[in-house]
């Protein structure tokens, strides 16, 4: 079943696409969306989730600058307009927007009270500084932005951490990814799969750099991990 709900906050509501799976009572798992917002890859991934046996919850990280942005990952003029949106974007006024999506996940009644974070780009970014900053049972980032610019608070990650890093992605540098790994080294929570050769958002659906057989071992692993880590 796929439905829709509001998150509330002090600061303002927002609504969030929900994706419920067959199970009267499941583990959440809260999926943010990369600079395109709450659209059809984004829906697509959170129905895949229900289909694993999970209840997928994908809030609008830009509520505050522009409620309902859905844009197409093929369309130059979309993307230019995502970019601005991503550079705009309050990464700290987000981690409280996370994290509020969290509270909301584990107080619904079908949730078990487990609820994991997973982000794509912007949202594998957000997803790490979530977890960095709060509390969340486990988490997975997608090639993460930025990550590199935030190390200073890798060693503050207590939960269950999967990373999936594009060997060959132009947005997150070869140094980039060195100090990424280097920073989380000897963390017996964190795991980091490089997918040689793949190109940045190598899993998103309809992408210009979209890699079945990468997309599809990033998956099988991801889905595993949730399912370990959140019972």
């Amino acid at each position: 079943m796929n439905t829709s709900m509001t998150i509330k906050t002090a600061a303002g509501d927002f609504s969030a696409y929900v994706a419920y799976p067959e199970a009267d009572k499941a583990p959440a798992v809260v999926v943010l969306h990369e600079v395109f917002g709450v659209n059809e890859d984004i829906r697509l991934t959170c129905r895949a989730l229900a289909a694993q046996g999970f209840i997928a919850i994908a809030p609008d990280l830009f509520w505050r600058q522009e409620p309902g942005v859905d844009l197409s990952v093929t369309s130059e003029s979309d993307w230019k307009k995502g970019l601005a949106l991503y550079m705009a974007y309050d990464r700290d006024a987000g981690v409280s927007d996370v994290a509020a999506t969290i509270a909301a996940a584990r107080a619904l009644p079908r949730c078990t009270g487990h609820v994991a974070v997973m982000g794509y780009c912007l949202g594998g970014l957000m997803a790490f500084l979530t977890a960095a900053r709060g509390k969340v049972d486990a988490v997975v980032a997608f090639h993460g932005g930025d990550t590199e610019k935030y190390l200073d608070e890798a060693a503050s990650v207590s939960a269950p951490f999967l990373m999936h890093l594009a060997g060959a992605d132009e947005f997150i540098s070869t140094a980039a990814q060195a100090q990424i790994k280097a920073a989380f080294a000897g963390m017996p929570n964190v795991t980091i799969y490089t997918y040689d050769g793949c190109n940045h958002a190598f899993s998103r659906h309809g992408g210009a750099h979209y890699d079945a057989a990468a997309a599809k071992l990033a998956n099988d692993r991801t889905w595993a991990f949730l399912k370990e880590k959140l019972g």
